[in-house]
């Protein structure tokens, strides 16, 4: 899954990366280290700028609230609840099915964070000596450093108590897509630690590889066995992991230490 994660480029850097042709600089969104659920995010996605003649889509870098809200939703409060969908569902989730076929957009982000409970921890939680475990959260990043471009979707919600100009009659939502965790060995994997993502967690973001974002992102294509194509999970060998502080699992923390990889797991939390 993807319950949080770190996007500290640039809008600018962005802007060059991904070929955009509008952004607002009033859209502007700080660094943020510890991105979570409801938060804005910025994503990348095409569609025709609003009261423009030229009805041709438009490359833009928008700032998104992270948790979709589907279009027919009475009220938003369940977006929290739906901010990752499962690859595998996609065109069948009457949240997601409409979306998938003309709503996708990317969500670039350094990494992600998942967290894993050690071992021992495990034990004495099936014992009942523990209710709570201590879990190790990872990162999780492109080995080589490159900007991680998550799968999204986006939707438009109306709040229909408010009047058609105010500035939050329209809600724009996302939410991250996921795929099954890679069972092959990761590109740099921890010395005292997991070796595979699916050693953290079963699921993980799907990951769009450069040649996949223009197909990803093109709202003329529709056809949804062809974009289902798209969601074949990237080669594997291109992630790394390693664990952090647990000052990451409260949201109140944010800062780039928060990237700072451990020597080893800490105390209590032992893979």
């Amino acid at each position: 899954m993807c319950g949080r994660y770190a996007a500290s480029r640039k809008p600018e850097d962005l802007v060059g990366l991904f070929e955009v042709q509008k952004w607002e600089p009033t859209e502007n969104l700080a660094p943020d280290w510890n991105v979570a659920p409801t938060k804005d995010v910025f994503a990348i996605l095409e569609r025709p700028l609003k009261d423009a003649d030229d009805p041709r889509p438009v490359r833009q870098l928008r700032a998104l609230k992270w948790g979709l809200v589907p279009s027919w939703s009475k009220s938003p409060e369940g977006g929290a609840r739906m901010i990752n969908a499962r690859a595998e569902s996609l065109h069948e989730k009457p949240s997601f099915r409409r979306p998938f076929a003309q709503r996708r957009c990317v969500v670039p982000a350094d990494g992600y964070y998942e967290w894993v409970t050690g071992v021992g921890e495990r034990q004495l939680e099936e014992q009942g000596k523990k209710k709570r475990p201590r879990k190790q959260p990872y990162f999780v990043t492109p080995a080589d450093g490159s900007v991680m471009a998550m799968a999204g979707l986006y939707e438009f919600w109306r709040d229909r108590t408010l009047p058609d100009d105010h500035p939050r009659a329209w809600w724009v939502t996302c939410t991250v897509v996921t795929t099954e965790a890679e069972k092959s060995p990761l590109a740099v994997a921890p010395a005292d630690g997991p070796r595979a993502l699916a050693d953290i967690h079963p699921r993980m973001p799907l990951m769009l590889t450069p040649d996949r974002w223009d197909a990803w992102l093109d709202p003329a294509r529709t056809d949804v066995d062809g974009i289902r194509e798209l969601l074949a999970p990237p080669p594997p060998g291109l992630m790394r992991a390693y664990p952090v502080s647990t000052d990451v699992s409260n949201v109140r923390n944010n800062g780039p230490e928060l990237l700072e990889e451990l020597a080893a797991p800490q105390e209590g939390t032992l893979f």
